[in-house]
């Protein structure tokens, strides 16, 4: 690959995608957000940068949430307790999803009957049978969806991929991925208001139960609402593992991990867990108590090694003494914000985006098929046979 290459090919892409905008600068796109917490706002952050787009509408189960974001329309924005009269005003165009995983594949097959194209983050499914239900329910509509899997638009990981699959590093045998976070020390916020929270409608389709601060703030580590680290974390590595090999579907998975420091926690905060793929094999490792190294990724080939993060690329080659690198690549833009302009301008277009809904039940799957090698404590075969 030449050096200037694919900066041109960036160049050139930003270019026409920006004079697209141009051109449709009397067409902004009105946004409706759903589950307007932390990840909410990074997501709206990127939209604004993104540009072409504009919040009419936000919906959350916590009154001071609301608030927020009528503050960051100045007031013009409406706000709803109930998603529902959101997806039923006749100026929403498309709407962003950042609740809980257990809400995801409901509130998109509502927002698709209602006529919205939805953003809908990752995980897509809280379960591997709903992977097939939304499937049904975007092909069946004529509406775009796109999942939050961002590397799919990050250019330096379009550039990995396209190394990988030109055979750059050889046959690949092995990936390694993992991801360390430390949420220790995260406890100083604001405490949560129950007088100004709706806990029967967050809870949803899970089982009733009393509220906690640590399932309201942290439900990724509780099964009613999430999957833990294979569904919040390595759901976005194995993506780029099934970008890049062509394949989607592990034939085997085995898994342990525990809480060993949040043991108010359901989900492990230490987990590691093996994928056998068809003619290759993957491996996840991660804690929640610990960030140095932080995430990543490793493609390791006959001829080479490439190291992949959000921070860019480099590729190692094999029987050299100094392991200096032979290519390398660094981010340019936070793929969130080419993530969110590919879905903007797939909703003006009607083309599909970067991450279809099968790319996102196929990585969720994954992440389910973990999930269930550590709950059985054994190696388990996919797919599963049926008695």
């Amino acid at each position: 690959m030449e050096p200037n290459r694919r900066q041109f090919l960036v160049a050139s892409g930003l270019t026409a995608a920006a004079a697209s905008r141009a051109s449709a600068a009397n067409d902004t796109i009105r946004i409706g957000a759903v589950g307007c917490g932390g990840r909410m706002r990074a997501l709206l952050d990127a939209a604004d940068q993104a540009g072409g787009a504009r919040i009419v509408a936000g919906c959350d189960v916590y009154e001071p949430r609301r608030d927020e974001l009528r503050a960051r329309t100045n007031e013009t924005a409406s706000t709803h307790l109930d998603y529902k009269e959101l997806l039923a005003k006749p100026d929403v165009d498309a709407v962003i999803i950042a609740a809980p995983d257990h809400w995801h594949v409901r509130m998109a097959s509502d927002a698709l009957a209602a006529g919205k194209d939805v953003y809908v983050e990752k995980p897509v499914t809280h379960t591997v049978d709903e992977g097939d239900a939304l499937i049904r329910a975007v092909r069946s509509s004529n509406r775009i969806l796109q999942c939050g899997m961002q590397q799919r638009s990050w250019v330096h990981f379009q550039s990995a991929v396209e190394l990988i699959q030109g055979g750059n590093i050889g046959r690949i045998t092995q990936v390694r991925t993992y991801w360390y976070q430390n949420y220790q020390g995260h406890d100083s916020v604001k405490p949560i208001d129950t007088g100004l929270l709706d806990w029967k409608r967050w809870l949803g389709s899970a089982p009733q139960q009393p509220f906690t601060e640590e399932k309201y703030r942290r439900w990724r580590w509780f099964w009613d609402f999430g999957g833990g680290a294979m569904t919040d974390l390595f759901a976005h590595w194995i993506d780029v593992v099934h970008w890049a090999m062509k394949t989607d579907a592990p034939q085997v998975a085995q898994t342990m991990g525990d809480t060993y420091v949040f043991d108010q926690w359901q989900c492990p905060d230490t987990i590691q867990s093996a994928f056998r793929y068809p003619g290759f094999e993957v491996g996840y490792e991660g804690t929640m108590v610990s960030s140095v190294d932080d995430g990543g990724l490793e493609f390791r080939g006959t001829t080479g090694t490439l190291k992949l993060t959000r921070s860019g690329f480099e590729i190692y080659r094999e029987g050299r003494r100094v392991q200096n690198p032979a290519l390398s690549e660094h981010s340019i833009e936070d793929g969130t914000i080419t993530h969110m302009r590919n879905f903007f301008d797939c909703v003006r277009s009607r083309k599909q985006p970067n991450a279809p809904v099968e790319a996102g039940v196929a990585a969720a799957r994954a992440g389910h098929i973990g999930n269930l090698a550590f709950h059985k404590g054994e190696k388990v075969a996919w797919p599963q046979q049926r008695s």
